[in-house]
């Protein structure tokens, strides 16, 4: 039987095929991807012909076509739309994985080519973005202990093999939580929530097989639960199990894993030559060193702390005014904070929702990438991987940019968060290769969906990414989109959701989904006037995780993990009502891969520079000014990792921005 996985994507616009794929596919596709691409390897090693970068960087480039297709497709769908057998070849594949990547690595003769045309990269001709790809890839090899020999090598071999397994047993434990509990509401519990909750609660319990609503661990379900029902009981027990993911004993327990991966993660960035995994991890970011990370979150988190205390006194007031004695806890917080916000505001978020219609926001996310890039969006029929998913081919002037898919529900086969990935990478090498993306999100069912302001501007956020690599415009896919530093990745992403709040943008769709009327100017007032509102809890819980990371990666692995939390915590003086955004078990960011492994912070690393990047089309008296838009296009979304990230800005605005653009942001600004 032929492998769909296997032959070239030959559909419309080279898309999977995805109704002939089953799970059965999958790992005779990887074991065949995975022999071509050894073979294809071997060759350039031992190629008799003195290395140039064709027959070495531009072949390795291509060295692996077929198990990129391959995994493009696997590893997408297993985050969001896993099964039992694919979670089997998940943990099966990363020890495989991982051991076909130190094969690389540890390959000498390859690395002797590599090193060979780094070292005379000034005599080869070579284009500016070919000597980018050149060192990347030199760079990446010796990071990766191509220099290492002997036991060493054998040692960060088994060193990366392991952190392979933990960090797939890390995700599968967390979704195994996520998926096996649930309280059934009765219609009594229900009392005081909004009907979206209730709606939301309904979808839950038949997706669970149950006769009634029921509260799950989704975020987005959670949440809003937690903001608006009046049953402190109930949001006692829905706070508990939402921050206990993870730690919960058992097979799922992420506690002895997450302390494995520091001790690891520490041993390796001594192999390598660093003291700490975070000055290893930081070396080839825009942070460059633990102290400038350090320095960044402390002058936020002053203010910040600073505005949720005095938000936690008056919170505590208005419970004490309800006749419940004691401090304020986590689950006190969302509920008395909407009180509050209701009454100081005037402003009910559950009269925005009406308005933001899932449909109308993606059709505002596109209306805004066509005013600002001119990018069309026509609907695709699939099936794509999963019923809920839908297509759109992304053109511009007639021409076929990429293939965009939107997977925006929850359910209980896909891990929680949201975010973007490319199940292909632009690329021109060898021909045009246009990109297929995709943004996943786990928004309550609804009908229709009615999203949050919150909801809108992860929808956004994401669709920023999607078009970092939507327009990309590069030769080599090892570059190409959002293959940039980790503190430089969230720039496009955070700077797109400033265009949900832009007034022409509300006015255009932000209409009410039964009468079509748009959005009342005095609500849009209230909701702006309310914009800052409660960023003391956001920032707060934020940071705390952001230094937790950083503090568990800069020194010596913690003997006692979950101590060294409480420690790092105590010594910040974390506001007792204000848990970590994620906490140890559950940061998913931090221990299911190395991508935000001491990188949390790169969200307020990016942040710093989304507000500065606003302000250029602020400046220019035009959220959408024609020329400030093509500058952002050609200096950034379309540039990739050809240049380093703060040149990359610099060629945007000019300058590196400061602090100060975010702390107004975020209503956090001394006065003084």
């Amino acid at each position: 039987m032929s492998n769909p996985l296997l032959s070239e994507w030959s559909g419309p616009f080279a898309l999977p095929s995805f109704a002939k794929i089953q799970d059965d596919h999958f790992a005779p596709a990887f074991e065949a991807a995975l022999a071509e691409a050894r073979v294809n390897i071997a060759e350039i090693a031992t190629n008799d012909a003195a290395p140039s970068f064709r027959n070495t960087i531009d072949a390795m480039e291509r060295a692996q076509t077929s198990l990129d297709r391959v995994a493009g497709v696997f590893y997408n769908l297993s985050s969001a739309d896993s099964t039992a057998k694919r979670e089997a070849l998940m943990r099966d594949l990363a020890p495989k994985m991982a051991a076909f990547s130190s094969e690389i690595t540890r390959n000498a003769a390859l690395f002797s080519r590599i090193e060979a045309l780094w070292t005379t990269r000034d005599t080869l001709d070579l284009t500016p973005e070919q000597l980018r790809v050149l060192d990347l890839t030199y760079q990446g090899f010796v990071r990766s202990g191509a220099a290492l020999d002997g036991a060493a090598a054998d040692r960060m071999s088994a060193i990366k093999e392991r952190l392979a397994v933990l960090y797939t047993q890390f995700s599968q434990n967390l979704l195994a939580d996520e998926r096996a509990w649930f309280h059934t509401l009765s219609e009594d519990d229900l009392t005081g929530l909004p009907e979206f909750v209730i709606d939301a609660a309904r979808a839950a319990g038949q997706e669970r097989d149950q006769a009634g609503p029921v509260l799950m661990l989704s975020r987005s379900l959670i949440s809003p639960f937690l903001q608006f029902s009046p049953r402190r009981d109930l949001r006692e027990l829905a706070q508990k199990a939402w921050v206990a993911r993870g730690a919960n004993g058992g097979d799922t327990d992420n506690r002895a894993i997450a302390a494995e991966i520091l001790n690891l993660r520490q041993e390796r960035a001594a192999l390598l030559g660093y003291d700490t995994f975070a000055q290893f991890k930081l070396e080839p970011e825009m942070a460059k060193t633990p102290q400038q990370v350090r320095d960044l979150l402390m002058r936020v988190w002053a203010p910040a702390k600073r505005a949720a205390l005095a938000d936690a006194e008056i919170l505590t007031r208005m419970m004490t005014e309800d006749g419940i004695n004691g401090p304020l806890e986590a689950w006190d917080w969302r509920y008395y904070s909407e009180k509050r916000r209701v009454a100081e505001f005037d402003f009910d978020e559950t009269a925005v929702k009406p308005y933001l219609s899932l449909e109308a926001m993606i059709g505002a996310a596109f209306d805004v990438a066509n005013r600002l890039f001119g990018l069309e969006f026509l609907p695709l029929e699939g099936p794509f991987y999963h019923p809920d998913v839908r297509g759109w081919n992304v053109t511009r002037d007639g021409k076929h940019i990429a293939v965009f898919m939107g997977d925006y529900f929850a359910r209980g086969s896909k891990r929680s968060g949201a975010w973007c990935s490319a199940m292909r990478s632009q690329g021109k090498l060898g021909g045009e290769t246009t990109p297929i993306v995709l943004n996943v999100c786990n928004f309550a069912k609804g009908d229709p969906a009615l999203l949050s302001h919150d909801d809108a501007r992860t929808l956004f956020h994401e669709f920023g990414h999607a078009l970092h690599q939507m327009l990309s415009d590069v030769t080599y896919q090892s570059i190409s989109g959002t293959s940039v530093a980790r503190d430089f990745v969230e720039l496009p992403s955070q700077l797109y959701e400033h265009w949900l709040d832009v007034p022409a943008v509300l006015e255009r769709h932000a209409r009410h989904y039964k009468t079509g009327a748009p959005m009342p100017k005095a609500l849009q007032d209230k909701m702006d006037a309310a914009a800052t509102y409660d960023q003391g809890f956001s920032t707060v819980e934020y940071l705390a995780s952001a230094l937790v990371d950083l503090a568990y990666h800069d020194g010596s692995a913690p003997q006692d993990m979950m101590a060294r939390q409480t420690e790092i915590l105590n010594q910040l003086g974390l506001p007792h009502a204000i848990p970590m955004r994620h906490a140890t078990p559950q940061f998913a960011h931090v221990f299911s891969s190395d991508g935000y492994s001491c990188g949390y912070y790169s969200y307020m690393w990016s942040e710093v520079m989304d507000a500065d990047a606003f302000e250029a089309f602020t400046e220019a008296g035009d959220p959408f000014d024609p020329d400030t838009a093509k500058r952002l296009q050609e200096c950034i979304l379309s540039t990739g990792g050809s240049r380093p990230a703060d040149e990359l800005y610099r060629a945007f605005r000019g300058r590196m921005p400061g602090v100060e653009p975010l702390l107004k942001g975020r209503g956090l600004l001394d006065p003084a």
